[in-house]
Formats: C-alpha cells, structure tokens, sequence
C-alpha cells in the first residue's frame, strides 16, 4: 500500500539530506521521482543539503496543484514511481490534501519532509495538515543540538544575532548567515523561551579577566 509519510524535525538535522538519499536509492533501483520542493536556500526549483549536495527539483508555487501536476505529467508520457516534497510546511493546507490523493488515487508513495513549528513555536498550516493526514509520521533521527550542549527543539529567527519573535511566518534564510542577516537557530526549549541565542549567551558571559589583587593591598 502507497504511504504519505511525514519526516519532520528542527532546522539543521537533515531533512533534505534524507529526501536526497531517498531519492538516491530508488533511481539506484530503476525507480524515477518527481521532487517537490519550496523556497529552497539554493533557489527556485532546487532541493538542497548544507552538506552540499543538491538536485533539480519543481517548485511548487503558491496555487499550484500538486496532484494535476502530477495527473498531467504520467499523461504525457512521463513516469513517476513515487513523490518527495521537502520544505513541505510552507504548503498550503489544500495542497497537502492533493498529496493524499496522489497516494490515494495514483498510488504512489509521497515522502513529505519538512520542519513543524515556526520560530514563534506555532504549527506551520502545511506541517499541521500532514500530521493531521499523513500514514506515518517520523522523527528525524539526527538530533539537532543547541549552543548549550542540549537536543534542540525549537526554531529561532534571529537579527544580528538576537532573536526576534515578531514578523512574517514565512522569511528564507538558514542557520549558516552573515551577521546582521535575517538567520535562524536551533535552541533547547529553555533559551527559546529566555531568547537566549549563541551570540546574545557570549555577549552576556562573564569577563574571564580579573582584577590583579597586590600582595600590599591592606585586607
């Protein structure tokens, strides 16, 4: 039986790397996907890893319909033995429902990876849509760490370093960016809810200078 399977996690625990090593051993196999991706860091029609690797994929507009896309593809000849979609929490929740129908109706296994919650820490529509119809819902297993050593949990949006928890649900960037960019980072539920970022942790530490004390100083 055909499957939507949901892969979700943080930012930075290899969503798009497993969405290309899925999509590796399957053309290893004979098999041909279509990708789907959305707002990828690498650009229009990309899907891309931090670790460098990176293919073609379609880019799945505001509006689009996944599952006529697909409908008209096979019904000009073209081949599809199975689905991914990465970056799927910025889908509309209507689209998420046109990938149920691709597993239910063309009976092809769709494979959704995408992150659950914004840096306000509320669902994204997309991402709460396929937890509320995929088959199976998996956890990366590659865990995330925050600044502090801890499993990361949270998304954080930051400004030159701090965090922000105000502005659009939706605004590319990645946790590798230049100061003063919009970014983002990964946090333990604690620091999310502090705002405490790596760099905001460092600015706020402790001197490691101290003052010299004399040997004829009067005590």
């Amino acid at each position: 039986m055909s499957e939507l399977v949901f892969f979700s996690g943080t930012m930075d625990c290899g969503k798009s790397t497993l969405a290309l090593q899925i999509g590796h051993n399957r053309s290893a196999r004979g098999l041909q996907g279509v990708i789907f991706t959305r707002d990828d860091r690498a650009g229009e029609g990309r899907l891309s890893s931090r670790l460098g690797l990176v293919t073609d994929a379609v880019e799945a507009d505001e509006g689009m319909d996944l599952y006529a896309y697909l409908v008209d593809h096979l019904s000009q000849g073209g081949r599809a033995d199975y689905v991914i979609v990465d970056e799927a929490q910025f889908l509309a929740p209507e689209q998420i429902d046109q990938l149920a129908r691709i597993v239910d109706d063309l009976d092809l296994d769709v494979f959704a990876f995408g992150i659950t919650t914004d840096f306000r820490t509320h669902l994204f529509p997309g991402s709460r849509r396929l937890i509320e119809l995929a088959d199976r819902i998996e956890s990366l297993q590659v865990e995330a760490l925050c600044w502090c050593g801890a499993r990361a949990t949270h998304n954080a949006r930051t400004v030159g370093g701090e965090m922000v928890v105000e502005g659009a649900q939706v605004v590319v960037g990645d946790v590798n960016h230049a100061m003063g960019q919009v970014g983002y980072e990964v946090l333990c539920r604690r620091h999310h809810l502090r705002r405490m970022t790596s760099a905001t942790a460092h600015a706020g530490a402790l001197s490691p200078d101290v003052l010299p004390v004399s040997a004829d100083t009067p005590g």
